[in-house]
């Protein structure tokens, strides 16, 4: 463990630790959330909702952890998930690869645990797609290990705590505050003190407008007593979205069925299907021209790279759609429509296509851009 003096922070003494333990888990017990994770101590739920819940919220959360219990009840189910099905159950929730990473984590069960979930943190770090937060959340709530959960909420709180003076959002400083609250932790409660802290910081001691009046640790906290609350937790802007300009292709044919794409493993949306798209360029790429609506973008067209690329000739209709925004943590899409007709079926076999009838589109998974796209198609064909 680092030593927390080299870092400007001195800890309490026994008592006050004990006393802080008390006032804090005294508030859980009177205050906490009745959610459907924590009346199990199955660790394969418990799991299931950890993930989930990473930058997602509460009640978002709740229908997708009860479908996706009932999709996979057992760890063996998910193991053996198709991966339509898999994706399919977490369509909207974002961030794919994380329901990837624990379809491989089940199969690292299934192989290497005999299908039951281990039972130690070691272990339990060793799965895929598990960090030091999730493990120390399994371990402390399903196996009630004295294994701290340290993620952005509880690195509020203690920056608040003890006046921290190093930024929460630089991943070499979590060592900081892994090792206060490897000190803090109840021996006795672990799971309790982790959930407890958890509820605290997406709560009153949130980012954006907290109450720190009303925070149950109010007087242990060096911020809220020394008048520094704004100050603390010490987090630089992190950077801004790449802007990108998109082209999607609404192809459908004599029948009104529509041409999918499934996006290939490893890119982003890997494995949902949407509108043939090609990224293009256009005058002031780098400009963020993405709050107004009705920015004129000199676009170059990519139709004949698409006639090329996907071996079909469309009929392009002059029907103009409203552009369509997404934002993804590393890239911010303008996405233009562009519609076209054809009255052949064939198209590239070097890709993975397949026509669609509007009534089979919710068959398919797929990401939010492309949800957002087919609404506004038929916003503007009804």
């Amino acid at each position: 463990m680092i030593n927390l003096t080299d870092y400007g922070i001195e800890m309490w003494d026994d008592e006050k630790i004990a006393s802080f333990r008390r006032t804090l888990l005294n508030w859980y017990d009177n205050e906490k959330r009745d959610l459907p994770w924590r009346r199990t101590k199955n660790p394969y739920f418990i799991w299931i909702s950890e993930i989930m819940l990473q930058q997602t919220q509460v009640v978002t959360v709740i229908p997708y952890y009860e479908r996706f219990l009932e999709w996979f009840p057992t760890i063996e189910d998910l193991a053996n998930a198709p991966e339509d099905k898999l994706l399919k159950a977490w369509e909207g929730l974002g961030y794919y690869s994380r329901v990837r990473n624990m379809q491989k984590a089940a199969q690292e069960i299934m192989e290497n645990f005999g299908g039951v979930f281990p039972d130690n943190h070691k272990d339990i770090l060793s799965l895929k797609g598990i960090g030091p937060y999730t493990a120390g959340a399994i371990s402390s709530i399903a196996f009630g290990l004295a294994e701290p959960a340290v993620d952005g909420n509880v690195m509020r709180v203690m920056a608040r705590l003890f006046e921290v003076n190093y930024d929460i959002g630089d991943p070499k400083n979590r060592k900081i505050f892994q090792a206060i609250m490897e000190i803090l932790i109840d021996p006795e409660r672990p799971g309790d003190f982790n959930q407890a802290l958890m509820d605290l910081g997406t709560d009153i001691e949130s980012a954006k407008n907290p109450r720190p009046d009303e925070s149950p640790i109010r007087f242990f906290s060096a911020a809220y007593l020394h008048g520094t609350y704004d100050k603390y937790p010490i987090k630089l802007p992190k950077k801004k979205p790449k802007p990108l300009q998109i082209q999607a292709f609404v192809i459908r044919n004599s029948k009104g069925d529509f041409l999918l794409e499934k996006n290939l493993d490893g890119r982003l949306l890997g494995g949902f299907w949407s509108f043939p798209i090609v990224e293009t360029d256009f005058i002031g790429q780098q400009l963020d021209l993405f709050e107004n609506d009705t920015t004129s973008l000199q676009t170059v067209s990519q139709k004949a790279l698409f006639e090329k690329d996907y071996q079909v000739t469309p009929d392009w209709t002059k029907r103009e759609f409203s552009l369509v925004k997404h934002t993804f943590s590393h890239q911010k899409w303008t996405i233009e429509l562009i519609e076209g007709m054809v009255t052949s079926d064939e198209v590239s076999k070097d890709k993975e296509l397949r026509w669609v009838s509007l009534d089979q589109l919710q068959d398919y998974p797929m990401a939010t851009p492309q949800k957002k796209m087919l609404a506004e198609y038929l916003k503007k064909i009804d």
